[in-house]
């Protein structure tokens, strides 16, 4: 199967400051124009597909997908959707109508909630193990909705229901893609027994070898693997002095200091996050190449890890993941659009073609 390049876009534009970036927010929180380039630049630029984050206080992440599709011709779009919300069966038919009229570029990364602060914000109150078992449950009704030719009754701990169809089938056969992310036990159990691909912050590798080979142990009970994904943050230069140098950059025009390592790692609002912070208090540069202060300066707070180095440089690096079994990379940078188009013209098409050479090799 071909490696999957994924990035990310968002609703309004950031701007440029030196090497780092500053949130420009509009009173709406939407700028159109923004996510119609944004889309099409992340499209010229060969990714597969880009990501649409979810917060409880930013813009919907279907209706952004369904603005950008109207913009692009190929690109897929994966919408982080949390469950508790709206009720599996409502999203299955949304998603389902989505993916017929943009022909099959739609993916769900469903997101169970690593802040209870942001989950409240929504009204959710339910713990975090709860919220997994939530998940996996949501994943089970919408994948039964999308794939059934029959109505169905179904009778769990957190949903029911009798009769449930949807005369909307999605594009894509058998079903939308489901993606799936979590550090924790609980995570581990629902993502192998229900998710399509498991996303994967960026470890060393000797721990994402260990979450491999733990998803993959896990799966094993259910008869199935989930593909897994990666994300990571390219620090590009042309040469690596460069590339170092623009990273001590962006930590410097943070604006923020970085919290005492010991009171990150205690107050990290998610199992991902406090894995990142105990890596990065045991050396600031694993791999020779991730670079894991940006981690402790943002409370590793979602995908803060880097590669920094030279294309071919971050390129390597990539493989030795792809050695261990990662099959798709989410690549975003911490200037996104000028990021997206180096990325598109120094690092995709050689991570590209040193894949398919190793494939044709194998």
């Amino acid at each position: 199967m071909p490696i999957e390049l994924i990035g990310m876009i968002g609703s309004q534009e950031e701007s440029r400051s030196s090497d780092s970036t500053v949130h420009v927010s509009t009173a709406s929180g939407i700028s159109p124009d923004h996510i119609a380039k944004f889309a099409r630049v992340h499209e010229a630029s060969g990714f597969d597909q880009v990501l649409i984050g979810y917060r409880a206080t930013t813009a919907d992440g279907f209706a952004i997908a369904s603005y950008a599709a109207h913009y692009t011709k190929s690109l897929g779009f994966l919408i982080a959707h949390r469950p508790g919300f709206v009720q599996p069966t409502v999203a299955a038919r949304l998603a389902a109508t989505l993916d017929q009229l943009s022909r099959g570029r739609i993916a769900l990364h469903i997101i169970s909630g690593g802040s209870d602060a942001d989950q409240q914000r929504d009204g959710d109150f339910e713990d975090h193990d709860t919220r997994y078992r939530r998940s996996g449950e949501y994943m089970e009704v919408m994948r039964r909705v999308w794939t059934s030719d029959e109505p169905f009754d179904y009778n769990g701990e957190f949903y029911r229901f009798a009769g449930a169809y949807s005369q909307v089938k999605p594009f894509q056969e058998p079903h939308i893609p489901l993606y799936f992310g979590g550090a924790s036990t609980a995570a581990v159990s629902v993502g192998a027994e229900y998710a399509d691909v498991y996303a994967l912050w960026g470890e060393p590798l000797a721990g994402v070898k260990e979450r491999i080979e733990m998803i993959s142990e896990a799966g094993a009970m259910f008869d199935r693997i989930p593909r897994i994904q990666l994300s990571v943050r390219p620090i590009l230069g042309k040469t690596e002095s460069a590339a170092w140098k623009r990273a001590h950059s962006i930590l410097d025009k943070l604006g923020r200091s970085p919290t005492p390592r010991d009171n990150a790692i205690a107050s990290a609002g998610s199992e991902g996050s406090r894995r990142l912070l105990e890596y990065a208090d045991r050396s600031d540069v694993h791999d020779e190449r991730l670079w894991m202060p940006l981690a402790v300066a943002t409370g590793a707070a979602g995908n803060t890890t880097a590669l920094v180095g030279t294309a071919e440089q971050i390129v390597d690096s990539l493989l030795r993941y792809y050695e261990l079994g990662v099959r798709a990379f989410l690549m975003r940078g911490f200037d996104p659009m000028n990021d997206a188009v180096e990325y598109g013209q120094h690092l995709l098409p050689l991570l590209r073609e040193r894949v398919e050479a190793i494939d044709k090799a194998s």
